[in-house]
């Protein structure tokens, strides 16, 4: 396990983060690893056979609480806010060794997961239900909350029982669909795309070309599911 502590000219509260971390790890008489990277203001903690990560970053502008992010394959599996520094040290602890959803959230009860999570820690999930699974839940993350009608589109778009095949593609808030779980999405693309533009409506592009617009996002979704091909996905 390594562990990695950022703090920069412009970042006192990477420094401080880790410095209070360390010293909550001592007073429970866990032992953490010398920092061996610096990753901004975050404190990162990484098992590498496991291929586990918890990323600790602070949740306000006082840097008063904590954000807690624990990851499984690159993929982020749960998280939550606390203030309490020896809670981030227990989940960290129970998370990078080996211990399940479940029993870390026992460790640290700030910790929470989806249904879907868990069910992925059982029995992996399906690669196109994963990918919609993970964009799904972006909105319970502190660096996504605050774009409701991101969320709103991704929603719309998994009624969609045909789109549901496909894996959602987002890049700047616009989303579009992908028929292969591994391409690279510009050779597997398929139907246009969705933007939410800030004047409220909901663009539908085809590449650089306005198709069409709409006030919500069913609206918009429904447009593109009109005009996909027939005979589309699954994604593979």
């Amino acid at each position: 396990m390594s562990f990695g502590v950022g703090s920069g000219e412009n970042d006192r509260g990477g420094g401080v983060l880790g410095e209070v971390l360390l010293r909550a790890a001592e007073g429970l008489g866990v032992a953490l690893p010398e920092p061996d990277g610096r990753w901004g203001g975050m404190a990162v903690y990484v098992d590498e056979g496991l291929d586990r990560r918890v990323t600790v970053c602070p949740a306000d502008e006082q840097r008063r609480t904590f954000w807690v992010d624990l990851q499984s394959d690159g993929r982020h599996l749960a998280g939550g806010c606390t203030a309490d520094p020896a809670e981030v040290v227990r989940a960290a602890a129970a998370w990078t060794g080996g211990a399940g959803l479940q029993e870390t959230k026992e460790q640290a009860p700030c910790i929470g997961f989806r249904p879907w999570a868990l069910a992925h820690e059982r029995e992996p999930l399906g690669a196109v239900e994963l990918a919609w699974c993970l964009k799904l839940d972006g909105i319970h993350s502190p660096s996504m909350n605050r774009f409701p009608r991101v969320h709103a589109l991704l929603a719309a778009a998994y009624a969609q029982p045909v789109l549901r095949r496909l894996v959602p593609v987002t890049s700047h808030f616009n989303l579009w669909f992908s028929t292969s779980t591994t391409a690279r999405w510009d050779t597997t693309r398929v139907g246009p795309m969705i933007r939410p533009h800030d004047e409220g409506f909901y663009g539908v592009w085809d590449r650089a070309e306005l198709l069409a617009r709409f006030e919500t996002p069913e609206e918009a979704v429904a447009h593109v599911v009109a005009i996909l091909p027939e005979g589309i996905g699954p994604a593979r």
